[in-house]
């Protein structure tokens, strides 16, 4: 499994062209308080969500593009009512995978996808609600032998972080343990080198009683090169959209955007025959994400609800290092000019029951689009 760097930067012609834009409290206490208040609290079931603008739920097309919200939480800790985030674009049947946190696996195959079908898949950052089911991708979804069922067709491109090269201090002072200090900041290529040696005896004995591919040689991972000067203390510069990969159904651009210590951390582009989608990742208000959300049809963005919570104001703000305020992701997507807006990663710190009327009313301030406060399964069609 080689390293490949890739993604030169899009002059401003050719962005143009293809409509790509432009406290003092401790630490422990802090994350006391977010336990407390629900930093990802149970949500309604995604069929709540049904109602609020055109979604579908039959599955994708075979024409046209759709969005998939396969899992829709924000954060680590489960919740029973939403699966961790991950997205599937589907293009003319093609599809491409945007992260893979918990449930992943099972809501692709829910949503009725084809592993056959999938051609890329993108990691916006390592965070572990990103990754939680990036290798059982691979495990799970390519068991399968060739012509005895759908299975993934391998090797398959996989596009995301390098090393970050460093870790920041502790939040709120003092020390934390490092965990594998010989290698503390892996990127995508240790991420699945480690997770390879990880489930070595699973794979050594299925290959000799089931005759299964080994797992190494179906992922091809790009380790995205930066084409800024940026690092784990300098993370998102100000910056022009730059091309990841290329075929014939997409055309994906990427920046690098701010979200908290987390490096790198991507927002990437889909652009299509028939519209173009962006994804936020996790991130907090920057102009890299209006600038490569320009004129978008749909911009998938993340969103957190701190107003009317019980944790300190210290806790609120550090999550805003990191998180775009509901109140404030339809500013993002009116300066972007993106005809619809759809809110995954979503976490209400305030609420324990996430109430997506009221969401709904809290995305549209400032925005004069088309507004989806996004569930499980929910499906966006394009055209």
């Amino acid at each position: 499994m080689s390293m490949k760097s890739c993604c030169p930067e899009v002059p401003a012609s050719d962005a143009t062209a293809a409509r790509t834009p432009e406290r003092a409290t401790s630490r422990r206490g802090l994350l006391a308080a977010a336990g407390g208040v629900g930093l990802t609290a149970a949500v309604l079931p995604a069929g709540r969500a049904v109602a609020q603008t055109s979604v579908q739920r039959e599955g994708p097309a075979r024409r046209g593009t759709s969005v998939v919200l396969l899992g829709t939480q924000g954060g680590p800790p489960p919740d029973r009512n939403r699966a961790g985030i991950a997205s599937a674009l589907v293009v003319d049947g093609a599809t491409y995978l945007v992260d893979a946190g918990r449930k992943a696996v099972s809501q692709y195959v829910g949503a009725g996808l084809a592993w056959a079908d999938l051609q890329a898949v993108f990691v916006t950052h390592l965070h572990a609600d990103h990754v939680a089911e990036l290798f059982q991708v691979f495990l799970l979804g390519g068991f399968v032998l060739p012509g005895q069922g759908d299975t993934l067709t391998g090797p398959l491109p996989v596009y995301g972080p390098g090393p970050a090269g460093g870790l920041p201090p502790t939040y709120g002072g003092g020390q934390s343990p490092t965990t594998s200090p010989h290698d503390p900041t892996p990127g995508l290529e240790g991420f699945f080198d480690h997770a390879n040696a990880a489930f070595a005896y699973s794979t050594n004995v299925f290959m000799r009683d089931s005759g299964i591919r080994e797992t190494r040689g179906l992922a091809d991972v790009h380790e995205i090169a930066l084409p800024v000067h940026a690092d784990f203390q300098h993370t998102s510069p100000v910056m022009r959209p730059f091309v990841v990969m290329e075929d014939d159904r997409v055309r994906v651009t990427a920046v690098l955007v701010p979200h908290g210590p987390a490096f790198p951390a991507f927002a990437y582009r889909f652009d299509t025959d028939h519209g173009s989608v962006t994804f936020s990742g996790d991130t907090a208000r920057h102009e890299n994400v209006v600038t490569l959300a320009r004129g978008s049809d749909v911009l998938v963005h993340e969103a957190i609800n701190v107003r009317g919570g019980s944790g300190p104001e210290a806790l609120a703000d550090h999550l805003l290092q990191s998180h775009v305020e509901v109140q404030e992701v339809g500013q993002v997507a009116q300066s972007a000019e993106a005809d619809r807006l759809v809110l995954s990663h979503i976490g209400d710190m305030a609420e324990q029951t996430l109430d997506p009327r009221k969401w709904k009313r809290w995305a549209r301030q400032g925005y004069d689009g088309q507004v989806l406060v996004g569930g499980d399964l929910d499906v966006v069609r394009l055209r």
